[in-house]
């Protein structure tokens, strides 16, 4: 699952196998594809349609150096025509509206009603993961482009209406300070008085989610009413969190065994933001959504850890957060292993002893018990 390492998979195997089914059929040919992005959306959409070539090839705008280098490499190694833009996502994403209305190209951003069927996928397999009982439940989902969200409603919708499931979980919509016009929208609990303005977004760890003016929201607005209406009462809610709360709860879980990308650590400060607000109750199940691995967006936990986020970010890195290497370069000796040139014999052994024991003294290890000693416990053992 997930080839390209976001969720964004789910969403353009279904476009892309829509696009190669008209190609099959003699519909269209020698199609483009194209997409304005934060970084994920390009990863994918170049991934398969590179599978899907020469019948379908691949274009993706990206905002000049808004995205990670890692997600970078991604459309450039599959093959795509790659074009970077002054200004921000919301800059592209114009640019890619307009090619899509005068030029014969696909677009693959979450405007295709395709990409929001495959993106539904993400409810259904929450609702089989809890054999289909969805009471005291909380799905948290960073909003960006609003896709997403738009999505996870509508798959919940769908199960509800056919019965599959008898309630529908609470939706927690999660966006940075820096990036939360849909926040700001809902902030008004007037909904005759509610009036969406598009932001001016400001740097953000969660990059893939720094997007002012979402192509979504006409689909929010209309499903979060449909949602709440259907639920008999208020359960789609929003909240916004700080970057610092992004950065500390993401490495937080990832020290934890976890994998999450940025998005992942703005879902999990919305979920402690939303626990604080009495919105999520400790009676509730909650399923956090990471939209991404974390090595994609490693360059944040880079600046986090040597202390280097520029002041427009408003982080202040932790020390209890922090981790960094150790060089290993012991004193008394006077030779150490280079590339190309090992050492051998005696100066090699005095290497490797010298390592050894400061790294014991570092972890404050204790000797193990000497072979005579391990022998005779073993023997007892036996008998």
């Amino acid at each position: 699952q997930n080839p390209s390492a976001s969720f964004k998979d789910r969403g353009m195997a279904s476009a892309l196998s829509y696009i190669h089914y008209l190609v099959q059929q003699g519909l269209v040919s020698d199609v483009l594809a194209i997409c304005a992005s934060t970084g994920d959306t390009s990863a994918a959409a170049a991934l398969y349609a590179a599978y899907l070539q020469p019948d379908i090839k691949s274009a993706v705008l990206l905002p000049h150096k808004k995205v990670t280098p890692q997600q970078l490499s991604q459309p450039l190694g599959s093959g795509a025509k790659v074009f970077e833009i002054p200004g921000v996502f919301d800059d592209c994403m114009k640019v890619v509206e307009i090619l899509s209305e005068k030029y014969n190209v696909a677009l693959l951003n979450s405007k295709n009603a395709w990409r929001i069927l495959g993106q539904e996928s993400y409810s259904y397999e929450i609702a089989q993961d809890f054999e289909y009982d969805l009471n005291n439940k909380v799905v948290v989902v960073p909003i960006g482009n609003a896709g997403n969200i738009t999505a996870v409603m509508s798959g919940f919708l769908k199960f509800f209406e056919t019965g599959i499931i008898n309630a529908l979980p609470k939706i927690l919509g999660v966006q940075s300070v820096h990036a939360n016009p849909v926040y700001k929208y809902y902030l008004e609990p007037d909904t005759e008085n509610r009036k969406f303005i598009p932001i001016t977004v400001k740097p953000s760890v969660a990059q893939a989610a720094m997007i002012g003016n979402p192509v979504s929201m006409p689909r929010v607005i209309h499903l979060v009413d449909i949602y709440n209406q259907v639920a008999g009462k208020q359960s789609v809610f929003f909240v916004e969190v700080t970057e610092q709360a992004i950065m500390d709860w993401e490495l937080l879980a990832n020290r934890n065994g976890h994998i999450a990308c940025t998005q992942g650590g703005e879902s999990l400060a919305g979920l402690v933001e939303a626990k604080k607000k009495g919105i999520v109750t400790g009676d509730d199940c909650a399923v956090i959504d990471s939209t991404a691995h974390v090595l994609k967006f490693a360059n944040f936990q880079q600046m986090y850890f040597e202390k280097k986020f520029p002041a427009e970010f408003k982080i202040n890195p932790d020390s209890k957060h922090i981790n960094s290497s150790v060089l290993i370069h012991p004193k008394n000796v006077k030779k150490v292993p280079s590339f190309g040139k090992p050492l051998t014999g005696d100066d090699f052994n005095r290497f490797v002893n010298s390592v050894s024991e400061e790294i014991a003294s570092i972890l404050d290890l204790k000797e193990s018990l000497k072979k005579n000693d391990r022998d005779q416990i073993f023997k007892g053992d036996k008998k």
